[in-house]
């Protein structure tokens, strides 16, 4: 019985999760407006990503289901927020997307614990997804300067993310490792 090679969900998730973690920190920085943020957020980070998520858990993979499916979910909410903003249907405080970006801080805490061993890439991307709402977190509720050094950071997460994609890709379409991930920061007992 032959078998068909199916592709790696992870690379939709990963470019969408990187995509528009990068247009939103362009926007946190004054470069973009937050139109590209919005759109991306529904489509590519959100709605991709949640289908690279739900395509994850058909391959068994529980570390990518969930975070795939939570980032998307994340992003198709960040973006009602915005949308519910900017049509006054409720206008979300301050204090409203501070507690929205703590709750996903704790949910990003024991993603970054699964990362540590997975492999190096992971870990260095989940470090710094944490790092980044922490800053933001720090930023919605009384340091706003720290928003600047959150967005560097996450545009560091965000190439991590697309890092992942193309050692995927690349390795996959070339045959061998030309890309390497690193090693596991924690290896299993078993």
């Amino acid at each position: 019985m032959d078998t068909i090679k199916l592709g790696n969900p992870a690379v939709v998730g990963l470019s969408g999760f990187g995509l528009t973690t990068l247009l939103l920190q362009f926007h946190n920085l004054g470069w973009c407006g937050l139109g590209p943020v919005v759109a991306m957020g529904f489509i590519f980070g959100g709605l991709a990503q949640l289908i690279a998520g739900f395509m994850e858990q058909k391959t068994g993979n529980n570390f990518g289901f969930a975070a795939f499916s939570s980032y998307g979910a994340f992003w198709i909410g960040l973006g009602i927020i915005w949308i519910m903003n900017y049509f006054e249907l409720y206008t979300s405080s301050k204090t409203d997307v501070g507690l929205y970006l703590v709750v996903w801080t704790l949910l990003t805490l024991i993603f970054w614990v699964g990362s540590l061993f997975i492999h190096t890439a992971m870990a260095f991307t989940f470090s710094t997804l944490a790092i980044g709402f922490l800053l933001l977190d720090l930023a919605h509720f009384g340091f706003p300067e720290l928003t600047t050094y959150a967005a560097y950071v996450l545009i560091a997460c965000a190439l991590g993310a697309w890092y992942m994609m193309a050692a995927i890709v690349i390795n996959d379409v070339s045959g061998k490792p030309l890309l390497k991930v690193g090693k596991p920061w924690i290896k299993k007992r078993l």
